[in-house]
Order: structure tokens, then sequence, then C-alpha cells
């Protein structure tokens, strides 16, 4: 039997899900555990994604201090290709990740076997590197349209990662530092089957986005936000389609909802599929520091803007941190916002002027 949820109810398990309801998590490790990773951008207009999307779960618990300590010293957290994970999801991370290295990348290692060989001593022999300080070897050197073009060190050592050869022991700056994965990760692992590892990260992923279509990738084709047969068939009333929903979190509607509001990366899964906030939501969202000024409609890094169950707009705001000041440019309304909302969306933008320890001025 399919069930049938309404839009509101539909958002609410959503947004729970995502621990952006009034209940806030008690720690770091507990918040990256419920969501399952945070995605690492280095833009920093107003603060790092990562810092963001734990800032607006944490509020001013958080400091980014807190995900050094638990990725270099508590090794609670683990960075890995681009994510901040639980160290205790390992497992079913290293057991996914080399399938999904493009043959010719696999072909590359291959054929660079010295130059790996070589890496591998050097990490043994000297400890924790960043990528300049080895010296490059390669037999073949990695040639790419992109900006890993002739850094062959560096791709050689993120390849090696997600191989599970080596991992990041932490950050010299923005630089990562390298070094063999058995002193980094856990010394018990037992990597899962890849059958029975899917099976986690599918189960996960739902349980973090509380309601998502079947599997599917993002709208930008890059990665899977689908939640495949897992969960519990529903439909959304004037939403065309199936989804799938948490059974734990269909059964927490009847605990009620407690709003709050929220400012929100343009990375943070509650609208990263964005083709999802536009139908469950009604939330039209880009991300547009890569257009030309003159064609952006809300702003360079705009911050969604949630309050309650619904996304209501954007923040056009940027940090100057050398003057002490989170310039807000715009607050764009989606729709007419009532006192309620504006006053809530106001606390919210000076809580995170606070958090940056700058003043709020409107330019």
């Amino acid at each position: 039997m399919t069930t049938t949820l309404t839009r509101e109810q539909a958002r609410r398990i959503a947004v729970r899900a995502q621990l952006l309801d009034a209940h806030r998590p008690s720690s770091l490790v507990q918040t990256v555990d419920q969501l399952t990773l945070l995605q690492i951008d280095p833009t920093k207009a107003i603060a790092p994604s990562a810092d963001l999307v734990a800032w607006s779960r944490l509020g001013d618990a958080y400091d980014h201090s807190d995900l050094t300590f638990a990725l270099e010293q508590e090794r609670s957290l683990v960075e890995f290709s681009s994510f901040v994970f639980p160290m205790d999801e390992i497992e079913t991370v290293l057991a996914l990740a080399p399938g999904r290295i493009h043959p010719t990348a696999v072909e590359w290692v291959g054929a660079n076997a010295k130059f790996r060989r070589r890496i591998l001593d050097r990490l043994r022999a000297d400890g924790a590197l960043v990528a300049g300080e080895i010296e490059d070897t390669s037999e073949v050197p990695w040639a790419s349209s992109g900006w890993t073009n002739d850094k062959s060190v560096l791709r050689m050592l993120e390849l090696l990662n997600r191989m599970g050869d080596v991992a990041v022991a932490g950050r010299r700056g923005k630089l990562r530092t390298w070094d063999l994965a058995e002193r980094v990760y856990p010394a018990d692992l037992q990597l899962p089957s890849v059958a029975d590892a899917a099976d986690v990260e599918i189960g996960r992923r739902l349980a973090s986005l509380g309601i998502a279509r079947p599997g599917r990738k993002d709208s930008t084709g890059g990665e899977v936000v689908g939640a495949g047969d897992t969960g519990v068939a529903c439909t959304v009333t004037g939403v065309d389609g199936e989804w799938r929903v948490d059974p734990e979190a269909l059964a927490a509607l009847e605990d009620g909802f407690a709003p709050r509001a929220a400012l929100l990366s343009p990375f943070d899964r509650l609208v990263y599929d964005r083709d999802r906030a536009l139908d469950l939501f009604g939330f039209e969202y880009v991300l547009e520091m890569y257009k030309p000024a003159a064609k952006r409609r809300w702003g360079y890094f705009a911050l969604p803007i949630l309050h309650g169950d619904r996304l209501v707009g954007k923040l056009d705001a940027k940090a100057d941190h050398k003057k002490g000041v989170l310039n807000v440019f715009a607050v764009h309304e989606d729709v007419a916002w009532t006192a309620e909302t504006g006053d809530a969306v106001e606390a919210e933008i000076e809580a995170l002027a606070a958090w940056l320890g700058v003043e709020v001025t409107h330019p």
C-alpha cells in the first residue's frame, strides 16, 4: 500500500531529517552522523560551506576549531574526496569508492606502478606531507583539460585515497596533508561487500533526507540523491511521481513540528537536489557564483532562507573580516513575508554576524 503525504507533511519530514527544526543536535559528530556528510568547498564569501552547514544546525555552540579537532585530534570525523564523513562510516565509504573511479584513471595508476610505490615509501618514511613536498617521478604524467593538468602527485594521492592506500591526515592552511591510510583509519577495519555497503549508504541517505525520489542523480548529473527502493513508497499531494520516505521520519510526524529560521549554505542537502526543492518547497535556486554579475538574480553566494517548513527567500551577503562587517546587499523574499518571518530572519542574520565576529551593515 502506498502512503499519501501532503506537501506540508513532506516538507516537515525533510526539514526535521536535516536537523533544521527547533530541536538542535548536541554535537558536531552527531550532526555529521545524521547528515551523513559535509561537503568541502573553498568558497568563503561568508564562511566555508562545511562551517555554514554545521552552524545552521548547532548555532553559536559551533566553532571551526571543532571541525579541525574532530578531524585531526579526535579522529571522529575524516576528510575523504572533498567530503567529511563520520569515521564510523569509513568502511562503507572505502568499500564503494574504488568502483566509482573512472576506468581511465585506474589505467593511469596502473601505468605508474613505480611512481605509486615511491609515494607510499616516502609517506612511510617521512609521515604526513602535502603534495608539494613529494617529488613528481611519474612515468606517465597526468594530463587533463582542467586544473589538475600536470599535477601528477596530487592526482595520484587523490586516487590512492579513493583506493584506500592513503588518507587525508589534516591540513596546513588550505593544503591537505597525506599519510598512509593505516595511520589515520582505525586498525581493525573490515570492509563490507560492495552490495552491503551500497545498502547501508542508500539507507543512511534516505534517513538524512527524510523523503526522496527513487534512485537518480541530481539535476546536474552529479551526486546520487535518490533513495532506490528503500523506505516506504509514497506519493505527495499535488506532485507527480513516486517518492520514498524514511519509516522513522514518517512515524515522527505524530510528534508535531517545532519551527525556526535558518540560513543555509548553497551546498546544504536540504536544497542540493534542486528538483526536489522545487517539487516540495516550490523553491527555485541556482548557485550564481559562476555567472557574470549582471546576470545574477540573487547574488554571488546567496544563502537559501528557511522559515519553519518553507524556503522563503535568499540572503545576498558577504563577510569582510578586515573591516569587521557582514555586508547585506539584499534579502530576497520569494513570497510576501509576515512580520513573524521578517523578525525571525533578521534575528538569524544577526546571529550569523555574531558567530562570524562581525557587525551587520547594509551598503
